[in-house]
């Protein structure tokens, strides 16, 4: 509700290049995944395949978020495939750890962890879909805002 009322038309009303940068940023910070291969942040049990594909997934998302932030910033001709890119893998990616997460059953096993998949994935999977809106917009749409 919160990205409807507030962020959604914040951003539509940005210039493409901007929206995305700012939605990418978020994204940046995906490293917090890679907590779950430190020792002690996660219960020992913790399936360590599940672990580290979270993990450096969320690394490979950072890193194309980081990537989409300076094509855009930069205002490269591979811009836009950049952003498709990063926000494709990085939905998928989210998708796969909710998957993996569900089919590990203890959410205990999580430890400390437990607030990546509580509150952070669900701002990501949101702002996800804000930069597939924003990526599906026709041009026409974006040059009257």
């Amino acid at each position: 509700m919160i990205a409807c009322i507030y962020v959604w038309p914040a951003v539509r009303a940005m210039p493409r290049y901007e929206a995305l940068r700012l939605l990418a940023a978020f994204h940046a910070f995906r490293f917090f995944g890679m907590n779950f291969m430190v020792a002690g942040f996660v219960s020992p049990q913790l399936n360590s395949s599940f672990a580290a594909q979270v993990g450096w997934g969320d690394l490979i998302a950072a890193v194309l978020a980081l990537l989409s932030m300076a094509a855009l910033s930069w205002r490269w001709s591979i811009a836009i495939p950049v952003v498709w890119i990063f926000n494709i893998w990085g939905t998928l990616d989210l998708l796969n750890a909710y998957y993996m997460g569900v089919k590990n059953g203890d959410p205990g096993l999580m430890g400390a962890g437990i607030y990546v998949p509580a509150l952070y994935v669900p701002l990501l999977l949101v702002s996800h879909v804000l930069v597939f809106m924003i990526l599906s917009r026709p041009r026409s749409a974006e040059q009257a805002a």
